[in-house]
C-alpha cells in the first residue's frame, strides 16, 4: 500500500546537544504546525542516517544522535506521526543490517531507503551490502523499501529502473527546485510498467542560504547544466522577499504534482526546512498543501 502521506523531514541533533535539544525539536514542529494551520497533516517525519562526507560541506558535521533513538525521543511527542528513514547499507553486514532494520520497524518506522556510500566514495565500495541488494534481500522484513531519484542526474533512468526491478516500493527525490521531475517520470513511465510511490521533495530557502550556501552544496553536480539552473534558483529564492520566494515556490508545486499526478504514480510529499524548522518555513509548506495533498485525494 502507498505511504500516502506529507512527511517532514527532521535531521537528528548533534550528540553533544542531546535528549533536550530533541525534545526541543518535536515541540517546535507542533507549534509552527499550528501556526501555520496545518495542525494533524504531517503523516511522518523523515530521519536521515548522516554520515560525514567531504570537508567542502558549509555546515560542519558533527557526531548526530542516531535515528533510533532520536525517534525514540520525539515519538511521545508527536501523537499519531509515523517514522519513515534513510539507512545507509554499505558499512554493515546482511545479519548487522537485519538486526538494525528489524528494529528501525518494530520501532514504528513504515518506510525505510536505503542509501550507499558518501561522495567521496565509488558505487560499491565499502564492506557492507549495496543498498540496490538491500531492497531485494530484507522484501520480508521492510514493506516500503525506498530508493533515492535524482531526476537530473546522469543515467538515472537505467538506475532507477534497476532499483524498482529489484524491489523499491517507493523513490524519494533529491530537493526539487525545478520540474526535471516531470519530464523524468513521463519518459520513465513510456519505458516500463514500474509506478512506485514517489515522495517529492520541497525544500524551504532562507535568506542566509546566500550566506551560507548549504543547499547549493547539497543539490550540487559539478559540469550539470540542469543542477546549475537549479542552483541559481536557489539563489534567486534565497536573495527574494518572503512573499515573492513562497509565490516562486508554490509556483514550482503546482508544475510538479500537477505534471506527476498525470502519469499514475501514487504521490507523497517530503518537506524540509534545511536550516531548521521556523514558521516562515511552515507558512510556505501550508500554502503548497492547501494546493494539493495526498489526504485530499
Amino acid at each position: 500500500m502507498p505511504l500516502n502521506t506529507v512527511a517532514l523531514e527532521l535531521v537528528p541533533p548533534n550528540v553533544d546537544r542531546g535528549r533536550e535539544h530533541a525534545l526541543e525539536d518535536a515541540h517546535k514542529v507542533l507549534r509552527c504546525s499550528a501556526e501555520a494551520g496545518i495542525e494533524g497533516r504531517i503523516g511522518h517525519v523523515m530521519i536521515p542516517g548522516m554520515i560525514e562526507e567531504d570537508s567542502g560541506r558549509p555546515v560542519e558535521m558533527k557526531p548526530k544522535m542516531d535515528v533510533l533513538d532520536f525517534w525514540r525521543i520525539i515519538k511521545p511527542e508527536l501523537p499519531g506521526v509515523r517514522g519513515l528513514c534513510t539507512q545507509v547499507t554499505a558499512f554493515l553486514d546482511e545479519s548487522a543490517l537485519r538486526l538494525r532494520l528489524t528494529e528501525l520497524s518494530a520501532a514504528g518506522f513504515d518506510g525505510i531507503a536505503f542509501v550507499g556510500v558518501p561522495r567521496t566514495m565509488n558505487d560499491g565500495e565499502g564492506s557492507g551490502v549495496a543498498p540496490t541488494d538491500a531492497l531485494s534481500l530484507y522484501e520480508d522484513l521492510v514493506s516500503n523499501r525506498g530508493a533515492i531519484l535524482i531526476p537530473t542526474r546522469d543515467g538515472e533512468h537505467g538506475r532507477f529502473t534497476f532499483k524498482c526491478k529489484q524491489g523499491a516500493t517507493y523513490g524519494m527525490t533529491q530537493l526539487l527546485y525545478s520540474d526535471a521531475i516531470v519530464a523524468f517520470l513521463e519518459e520513465f513511465a513510456a519505458a516500463n510498467e514500474y509506478r512506485p510511490e514517489i515522495l517529492l521533495s520541497f525544500g524551504f530557502v532562507p535568506k542566509m542560504e546566500s550566506r551560507v550556501g548549504l543547499i547549493h552544496w547539497l543539490i550540487q553536480d559539478p559540469g550539470n547544466a540542469a543542477v546549475a539552473a537549479e542552483q541559481e534558483f536557489v539563489k534567486t529564492l534565497a536573495a527574494s522577499q518572503p512573499a515573492d520566494k513562497r509565490r516562486m515556490l508554490l509556483d514550482l508545486y503546482k508544475r510538479v504534482v500537477d505534471g506527476v499526478g498525470e502519469l499514475g504514480f501514487p504521490m507523497s510529499i517530503h518537506l524540509e526546512a534545511t536550516y531548521g524548522v521556523s514558521t516562515p518555513a511552515f507558512e510556505t509548506f501550508a500554502e503548497m498543501l492547501d494546493y494539493w495533498s495526498p489526504d485530499q485525494r
